[in-house]
């Protein structure tokens, strides 16, 4: 019997990876988040399949369904959105499995973040603009440790990918102006992957009145940083003419 972590992508059915789907399809038990990972994206799940929405449960509510379908000899679907290393709460379920000697593997998945950047178009780390991305969140309920605050961060002025923290967007701009500017394009996306997916565009001096004009209050990345509206940038170094023999083997080109 064996747990699997699988990280289910940020919603859409497709951004899932093959082995995710293949495991979800074969598991006796599905305990998913119900509040985050849509109905499609278990559709391939057996229709023998006992199928748990975790939301209404806390953690050892969790770990004692997880030891009865281990007495059961049955194998756990453990389905979380985005990707399980990424604010996933699954550190203190692995804590729990490995006390309890239970088995699991983790299965990665599409970020949040990556869908949103192809979803905008956009690369997140650009020659001499930013070689750097930092995913990090706004404090709430979940204290920042010690140098990890918004404001110490953004001294990097590299791109951020700020979670968790939509419904304080005006405290986020308050601190991040001082250091990226006001001009400085952000992007909001909202349940990126979803059908009812949005997103805003504009600029930290304006971003606040575009949010809450939409209504979005939950459930949204904050994207920050000056990648987001390249006007200018150097050629990557991987693709200079000048080194394309140092990267790219010679040879003639077969029709």
């Amino acid at each position: 019997m064996t747990v699997y972590f699988i990280g289910a992508g940020p919603g859409d059915p497709e951004l899932i990876t093959v082995k995710a789907q293949r495991l979800i399809r074969e598991c006796s038990v599905i305990l998913y988040a119900g509040s985050l990972v849509p109905a499609p994206v278990l559709a391939d799940a057996s229709a023998d399949a006992l199928m748990i929405d975790s939301a209404p449960l806390h953690l050892e509510q969790i770990i004692e369904v997880i030891q009865h379908s281990h007495q059961e000899g049955k194998d756990i679907a453990r389905v979380h959105s985005g990707d399980p290393s990424i604010y996933g709460a699954t550190g203190e379920q692995m804590r729990r499995l490995d006390q309890l000697e239970i088995d699991y593997e983790v299965i990665p998945g599409v970020t949040a973040t990556s869908a949103s950047a192809a979803w905008l178009k956009r690369e997140l780390t650009l020659p001499d603009i930013s070689q750097t991305v930092i995913y990090t969140r706004y404090a709430g309920k979940t204290s920042m440790p010690e140098g990890e605050d918004l404001a110490s961060l953004a001294q990097h002025k590299a791109t951020l990918a700020i979670h968790l923290g939509i419904s304080r967007i005006h405290k986020i701009v308050e601190e991040l102006i001082p250091y990226y500017g006001k001009d400085c394009p952000v992007a909001v996306c909202y349940k990126t992957g979803w059908e009812d997916q949005l997103k805003v565009e504009s600029t930290l001096e304006h971003i606040t009145a575009k949010v809450r004009e939409k209504k979005i209050t939950r459930t949204a990345l904050i994207l920050v940083g000056e990648v987001l509206n390249p006007n200018d940038f150097d050629t990557s170094y991987l693709y200079d003419a000048e080194q394309a023999n140092i990267f790219r083997p010679r040879g003639r080109v077969k029709n």
